[in-house]
């Protein structure tokens, strides 16, 4: 009995005959689901990606300012933000002056503006929330905190989400103690 059944299975396992049209469509909902599954999470690294160097891009530029920031610049931070990152989702951007008082024991924020809708400036709450992201930073260091928010939308339904892309880059100034931030 067993050595028959052992028989019949070495039968089926060397059985070479069969329709290769049934064994693709067996196949080719899984091989199409891997693919659009692969393609969905590089888009979602790369968007990521591309948002995070905008973010460090930004910090960069506004570190080596010497002059008072208004509010044009910032607008065309905020314009060359959303061409870097080639989204056509909202984006928000907030950029802040944070500088740690050792007196106090606490950070600080000199001046914040925010572009794009959902964020606002930040606030004394807002800093609260943030301060254990922050560098450890010498008495009455500043740093240029660059936050951006950006939402990707997977190419196809396989089961990723929409997801909010943020982004925390802080910088030092290079070339001025302090960037300061002027309407005038």
């Amino acid at each position: 009995m067993l050595g028959r059944l052992i028989r019949h299975l070495r039968a089926f396992r060397d059985d070479t005959r069969g329709s290769v049209t049934v064994e693709f469509a067996l196949m080719a909902p899984l091989l199409f689901w891997t693919y659009c599954g692969g393609y969905a999470f590089f888009d979602a690294y790369r968007q990521s990606a591309v948002n995070l160097k905008a973010a460090y891009t930004i910090a960069d530029l506004i570190s080596r300012e010497t002059r008072a920031l208004n509010d044009t610049y910032i607008d065309s931070m905020y314009s060359m933000t959303q061409l870097l990152t080639r989204t056509n989702s909202p984006l928000s951007m907030r950029i802040t002056v944070v500088r740690w008082d050792a007196d106090t024991d606490r950070y600080h924020f000199d001046w914040s503006e925010a572009r794009g809708g959902g964020i606002g400036a930040m606030t004394n709450d807002d800093m609260l929330q943030i301060e254990n992201r922050l560098p450890v930073m010498p008495d009455e260091e500043r740093v240029i905190l660059v936050e951006t928010w950006n939402t990707w939308h997977p190419p196809f339904q396989i089961g990723i989400g929409t997801t909010v892309l943020d982004n925390f880059v802080f910088t030092r100034p290079r070339f001025a103690p302090q960037v300061i931030f002027s309407n005038t």
